[in-house]
């Protein structure tokens, strides 16, 4: 199937709950759910030109810092844990009681610790991202075939060497697995923070407008919200078709 087709078919649903809502909203007097005519008229002054930068550039930023953030260290842990059984079955119970927790739980504790700016909004996304790139990442090691760590120590690699050639390498899909997870829980984080935090982000946007009762702006922070999260999935699919192509192409080939 060319791109083209691909892209056809993951769209057209989307348009036609669009043209749905446009035609069933058209006469619309509630206050709360203003036509969609209204609202895409908003949608292009506010997200086109003023907020585009103000609001959703800044939570883009902190969203793939975060990202970022939570990636590094759960790979560096992951790969560390994964490698060494007992130490991966003695901190598991931690793990669990973390991963566990709900991060708008731990909000208030980032907040007293890091105050309202942007450091606890980012610190808080690279902790709920976390969680499902590190249990991936020690399922991705552990699942190496044991007959490759046998060619590792018949060739005498260092241990450095094993995880850059055999053990890295061969745990990618699950730690793509996990960071796929981990983005969705990510954005959420995202727009939780910046509901709490400091003024600025697309989260912020959309509390202040509901507070404000401009529903329609409300309605336009959604859509923009939707967009952005749409697009940042596409974003990190390119990433990963690149990445995992040799993986793929391998699996393929069984196939055959």
């Amino acid at each position: 199937m060319t791109t083209l087709k691909r892209f056809a078919w993951e769209i057209w649903l989307p348009i036609a709950l669009l043209v749905l809502w446009w035609i069933v909203s058209a006469n619309s007097t509630d206050f709360y759910w203003p036509p969609l005519s209204d609202i895409m008229a908003d949608f292009g002054k506010l997200w086109i030109f003023d907020h585009l930068v103000e609001d959703a550039m800044p939570s883009v930023i902190r969203l793939t810092i975060g990202f970022v953030i939570a990636t590094v260290v759960a790979v560096t842990i992951g790969l560390l844990l994964g490698a060494f059984p007992r130490l991966e079955d003695a901190t598991r119970p931690i793990v669990e009681i973390l991963r566990a927790t709900p991060g708008v739980a731990l909000l208030p504790i980032m907040m007293l610790l890091f105050g309202t700016a942007d450091a606890m909004k980012v610190l808080t996304i690279a902790l709920v991202a976390t969680w499902p790139i590190l249990l991936n990442t020690i399922d991705g090691v552990r699942s190496v075939e044991p007959v490759l760590h046998d060619v590792a120590t018949s060739y005498r690699l260092t241990w450095l060497d094993r995880i850059r050639f055999i053990t890295l390498p061969a745990a990618t899909p699950n730690i793509f697995a996990g960071m796929r997870t981990a983005l969705s829980v990510a954005v959420v984080a995202m727009v939780v923070t910046e509901m709490v935090g400091a003024p600025g982000g697309i989260g912020y946007f959309i509390l202040d407008s509901q507070r404000n009762f401009n529903i329609t702006s409300m309605w336009t922070g959604i859509i923009a919200l939707g967009v952005i999260g749409y697009l940042v999935n596409k974003g990190f699919a390119a990433l990963e078709g690149i990445v995992l192509s040799w993986h793929r192409g391998m699996m393929q080939h069984q196939e055959d």
